[in-house]
């Protein structure tokens, strides 16, 4: 088992009581005092496991060995097609329940923040506030957001440029991570497809126009992660470097799929699901050194100990090395050493000695 354990990828509940009253009462989020189920406005998803609380995930973390975890934004708050005065609510809630969980917990946990890129000028005064004010040092953003004018865009845009400008001046790392697809995908939403396919296809989706809009190079100083493995940008790169070289007429001034693939400051997890997915990944990147530990706990999506799937905490990169897909070196630089990188870049020592004392 690698020495010290960083899952990159996690998520935590705020308590029933420490939701504001406002959350509940304009339906934005909340969650049912026996915590059994978290609500918004028309939907409702039941909690099925414990380690969603703080408590209960600081043991599950100690039962499992896992020793720090990143936890990112929940994805029912990215705040799609609330209204301006009810957002500053939600964000600014989420923000400061996020950075108070890094401050009282600094050697546990290291917590992303997030804002709306459809009000542009409230972005860049939220990513202020958390880097200089809360100590927060990674942004998370949704593959889509709703604009101003109710129109769904994807997060690369020219609109949104000033946020990942504001980020490369601080040297943020960040996650692109995908969500509420059942709100513009004119789809009946059974089946799970939402989760299980077009989540992959809006994060493959975020991928092509970062990629083709050069923004690795653009903005060099931030580090961004897709979620999930950005499990369809692996398996799509053949056809949209072909359909780059057939159509040139349809991407005029954009840049070569190829030139993206390995850069240093774009990462994937690994909750791809199974090795075939994960040793493509590895293939496609030129190796492991992109890549970080992701388990998406405690969804049940994640790699979570459960009979029925199979699975627990690590299950994909422990059967990796008996497969030969990759060596136990890298299976520790996955858990660790990768998972710094993205979060730090070349500047570690601040982020090393918060989390070892």
């Amino acid at each position: 088992m690698p020495p010290f354990r960083i899952n990159g990828h996690a998520h935590l509940l705020p308590y029933p009581e420490q939701i504001p009253a406002f959350m509940k009462e304009q339906e934005i989020f909340w969650i049912d005092n026996d915590r059994k189920f978290m609500r918004q406005k028309n939907w409702q998803r039941p909690i099925t496991a414990p380690s969603f609380f703080l408590t209960e995930k600081l043991e599950w973390m100690d039962k499992n060995k896992i020793d720090h975890a990143v936890i990112l934004n929940l994805s029912q708050l990215y705040g799609n097609q609330l209204t301006l005065d009810k957002l500053k609510g939600a964000l600014r809630f989420q923000n400061d329940f996020n950075a108070g969980v890094q401050r009282d917990y600094p050697t546990k946990f290291t917590c992303g923040f997030v804002v709306h890129a459809g009000f542009v000028q409230g972005a860049l005064w939220e990513i202020t506030r958390c880097v200089k004010e809360l100590g927060m040092q990674l942004l998370c953003l949704p593959t889509h957001y709703m604009d101003s004018a109710g129109n769904w865009r994807g997060i690369i845009n020219e609109e949104t440029e000033p946020i990942f400008e504001l980020a490369n001046d601080y040297g943020l790392a960040i996650e692109i991570h995908p969500y509420d697809g059942e709100k513009f995908i004119a789809l009946e939403n059974t089946a799970w497809r939402f989760h299980l396919v077009w989540m992959l296809a809006q994060c493959a989706d975020a991928y092509h126009f970062y990629t083709l809009n050069g923004y690795y190079e653009k903005y060099p100083n931030i580090r961004v992660c897709f979620a999930h493995g950005g499990q369809l940008n692996q398996i799509n790169f053949g056809r949209r470097v072909q359909g780059f070289d057939g159509r040139p007429d349809l991407f005029k001034g954009k840049i070569a799929p190829k030139k993206a693939v390995g850069h240093p400051n774009i990462f994937f997890d690994t909750l791809v699901h199974d090795t075939l997915s994960l040793e493509l990944m590895i293939k496609r990147q030129k190796g492991t050194d992109q890549i970080i530990m992701g388990l998406d706990d405690p969804y049940p999506l994640g790699e979570m100990e459960d009979e029925r799937q199979s699975s627990y905490p690590g299950k994909i990169l422990d059967l990796a090395v008996e497969e030969g897909i990759i060596t136990t070196k890298q299976q520790e630089e996955i858990w660790f050493k990768n998972v710094i990188k993205w979060l730090c870049g070349d500047d570690s020592k601040a982020f090393l000695n918060r989390i070892r004392n």
